[in-house]
């Protein structure tokens, strides 16, 4: 070939390829997400919550710039500290970041220093940040729910555990279910049952919530694996009122046998569906007092499914209290779970050291925060597809996008593809 850039020919046609163009950036709103942190201060907010104890003449970078790196680099879809490998000559995040990204071993060393007391404090700042936000609502809701991550290495408490069958962390998330804010997440030790550590913890934070506004009504929203006697305990002492739900049992069974036996011979045996609820007290003997049970038994046309939760949510039936409030947990709490773990990886703790992954879940979690935020952006413009949206959907159509930097003695200007098709919701979300 007589020129060496030719890679193949189009018919009559040279294709050629060389590195002959300017500075282009595949992550071109990084600037975005700067006009965000600027509005909000959250990555401000909690930097100055953790504690710094480098030798001031010897350091580079804020523990506030690490911490922006960190979030802004997961946010555009780099999962791991050593990503920086391949961002180094990246001119918007050397513009971001106001000079050189921080190296993989000083992110580590970041990730390794909180320790537990500087865990503590970041997860007190999360709480208070929640509730300075409830200003105005006179309810709540707060979803419970825990997800698995499996582990592969040999990191601190990794652990077996017999339930989901693998060594993994077990991560743990307070929501809300109206607004999906991340009220605390935590990380447990990998053989931990469910409602482990939970009941101290949501204690603390209703002590909270109670302290700043103790008219509020609190329900709590949680499946089964949430239902122990400290937490009834817990209800009754903060007049909370709740739905959990409640694994089967042989007591339970005996309840809606005959329900069971009816809705199998009228709609099971002929492939129909029907839904059947029954409501009735039920008493675990190291429960304090009874519950109100409901049981819904359902004949989905190809089996029978028979589901139960306990409630003590005034004037409503069962029907509508699994219906209209327990199932809707399934949005408000597993799916945004999905977003923190999947989508914005907190699934990625592969330290050694415990203290060091629990970082990484909160820095995650604050990635996830800061998504909630676009969101909330996103819905007050006029481009309706984009309020559905997820994380990853937001992150692929919205935040890759092609770009290049220009700088003069006043003005620094970032110039995005011709070719993005979303320029008009970029530009609506560049002015609020």
């Amino acid at each position: 070939m007589s020129d060496k850039n030719t890679v193949f020919y189009r018919g009559n046609t040279q294709v050629s390829v060389d590195f002959s163009a300017g500075e282009i950036s595949s992550d071109g709103a990084v600037v975005l997400l700067e006009k965000l942190e600027r509005k909000h201060k959250l990555i401000e907010y909690f930097s100055q919550r953790i504690p710094d104890r480098r030798d001031p003449f010897r350091t580079v970078h804020s523990v506030e710039k690490l911490l922006k790196q960190r979030v802004f680099t997961l946010m555009q879809g780099y999962e791991d500290t050593n990503d920086v490998e391949h961002l180094k000559n990246d001119p918007l995040f050397q513009d971001i970041l106001d000079g050189e990204m921080a190296s993989q071993p000083t992110l580590s060393r970041f990730e390794n220093s909180l320790g537990k007391h500087g865990i503590f404090n970041v997860c007190n700042a999360w709480v208070d940040r929640y509730v300075d936000s409830l200003q105005g609502r006179t309810e709540i809701i707060i979803d419970i729910d825990a997800t698995d991550d499996p582990t592969y290495g040999k990191q601190q408490l990794s652990m077996f555990n017999g339930y989901y069958g693998q060594f993994m962390y077990n991560e743990l998330f307070f929501h809300d279910g109206g607004t999906g804010q991340i009220i605390m997440p935590v990380l447990r030790p990998g053989n931990s049952h469910s409602n482990k550590w939970y009941v101290a913890i949501l204690k603390r934070v209703l002590q909270k919530i109670r302290a700043a506004y103790p008219q509020i009504r609190v329900i709590i929203r949680a499946d089964s694996g949430f239902s122990c006697p400290a937490f009834y305990q817990l209800a009754d002492e903060c007049n909370l009122k709740f739905v959990i739900g409640m694994a089967s049992n042989e007591v339970l069974k005996r309840k809606v046998n005959r329900a069971e036996k009816a809705v199998s011979h009228l709609y099971v045996s002929e492939g129909k569906k029907h839904q059947h609820f029954m409501a009735h007290t039920y008493q675990a003997k190291s429960w304090h007092k009874p519950q109100q049970c409901y049981s819904k038994v359902e004949s989905t046309g190809k089996g029978l499914n028979t589901r139960h939760i306990v409630s003590n949510l005034p004037g409503k039936d069962g029907r509508t209290i699994y219906f209209e409030v327990y199932v809707k947990r399934g949005e408000t709490s597993e799916n945004r779970i999905k977003e923190v773990k999947n989508m914005c990886f907190s699934d990625r703790l592969s330290n050694h050291g415990f203290w060091a992954n629990f970082s990484r879940l909160l820095i995650s979690s604050l990635a996830y925060e800061m998504f909630l935020l676009l969101k909330s952006a996103i819905g007050k413009t006029n481009v309706e597809q984009a309020k559905k949206w997820c994380i990853d959907t937001i992150r692929m159509r919205l935040l890759k996008v092609g770009a290049t930097l220009k700088k003069t003695k006043r003005r620094i200007y970032y110039q995005l593809s011709k070719a993005f098709v979303y320029q008009d919701l970029f530009r609506q979300l560049l002015t609020q």
